[in-house]
């Protein structure tokens, strides 16, 4: 497909606003939640970013695609975006490293995508009005009447309420032997995973067992873990009781445990705190956060339009029972809670990615927190055998 089409396409918001561009990646017409990612670079990682399900992505970078798209860096098996927005895609792809361009990868998923419009007008918008529905129209849709394009998208559900994790996890489990000195197994639920994360979990010595998101206390059990990890996924904490059950049981057991972004929301929805929805979230690699524990500031990759309710200043209990709990870490564009730490069960997380496979690398470190954690949970069990 050429980059130099002028077939014309229409993005149509919820509130009725409309931006007329050009037809990009796949033809037709497609629903979700508009959201904003600030990242300059990356745009292969967010792409294939599981937790991206459902959304329509805009670049806020004007200038996307110059260096393709290759066949070693995606995140998982595929784009899951629900469609994507940029002002201006390069025409031409300028990398040794490319396989295709991303034009051509977006048709080949069947990602409807729209280029040629102010970016930087929706983007302001949707800090204003919020997140919000959303319909990217190209083709024969393209030509429906303004009055049927908005039908179509208020007509989508809203991100809020919704369960997505079935559609993201692995169906069957798989297991990412430990590259270094082996510590044990990992039970890790797929929410929506990166590979990233997998690699860097299992640079830390343990044999990475992906299980599908509606494993239950016996199938982690039967793996003798060391350790149990909630990943990164898309959708609303508030409609995954099924996972937050599970991680009580998991926290009952006392295995640690490690989780970040979704996996963050759900350890706080089972210590016995509530979520909200973001008005517009946070996307992108540019997001500093504390970390109280060692006053550093941190350069944070984020994709999450929900957060945890949780006093800031000083640690309180748990409402479900499991001791005194704290947040270890703050957002410092707007005081949101960006991590959970349990100080009486072996527990923590946090609301963004460490793995950050194309952005900073400041929270690499908490692969080696949760490793630690593991290896104090190991020897205390010996001392006490």
């Amino acid at each position: 497909m050429s980059l130099f089409t002028t077939d014309p396409a229409v993005l149509v918001l919820e509130d009725g606003t409309r931006f007329r561009g050009h037809a990009y990646g796949a033809r037709g017409m497609t629903l979700g939640e508009v959201v904003f990612a600030t990242g300059m670079t990356g745009y292969q990682e967010t792409l294939t970013d599981p937790s991206y399900a459902g959304q329509i992505v805009l670049q806020t970078a004007p200038h996307i695609g110059n260096t393709g798209m290759n066949d070693e860096d995606p995140e998982s098996r595929r784009i899951w975006v629900a469609g994507y927005i940029v002002r201006d895609p390069s025409r031409v792809v300028s990398n040794w490293r490319a396989d295709e361009s991303l034009d051509e990868a977006l048709e080949r998923d069947g990602i409807v995508g729209i280029s040629g419009i102010d970016t930087r007008a929706v983007t302001r918008h949707i800090r204003s009005a919020g997140s919000m529905r959303g319909g990217i129209y190209s083709g024969d849709a393209a030509a429906l009447d303004a009055e049927e394009h908005l039908r179509l998208v208020r007509e989508a559900p809203q991100m809020a309420g919704q369960n997505l994790s079935a559609s993201v996890s692995v169906s069957a489990p798989e297991v990412t032997p430990a590259t270094a000195g082996r510590l044990g197994s990992l039970a890790v639920i797929d929410l929506g995973i990166k590979k990233a994360t997998i690699d860097n979990l299992a640079a830390r010595g343990f044999d990475v067992h992906v299980l599908p998101q509606d494993a239950t206390i016996d199938d982690i059990r039967a793996i003798d873990p060391v350790g149990v990890f909630y990943s990164n996924g898309p959708g609303d904490p508030s409609a995954s009781a099924d996972h937050v059950s599970l991680l009580r049981s998991v926290l009952d057991d006392r295995v640690p445990f490690f989780g970040i972004c979704f996996g963050n929301q759900l350890l706080g929805r089972a210590l016995g705190l509530d979520t909200y929805k973001l008005p517009f979230g946070h996307r992108g690699i540019n997001q500093p956060v504390l970390d109280k524990q060692t006053g550093r500031v941190e350069i944070t990759a984020h994709n999450h339009g929900f957060a945890v309710d949780a006093p800031l200043d000083e640690p309180f209990d748990s409402p479900q029972g499991y001791g005194r709990v704290e947040v270890s870490h703050i957002g410092l564009n707007d005081r949101v809670v960006e991590g959970l730490r349990a100080l009486d069960i072996p527990a923590f997380s946090v609301q963004y990615h460490p793995e950050a496979a194309a952005g900073p690398h400041d929270a690499n470190y908490l692969f080696d927190r949760f490793a630690d954690l593991v290896r104090a949970n190991l020897s205390t069990k010996e001392a006490n055998a």
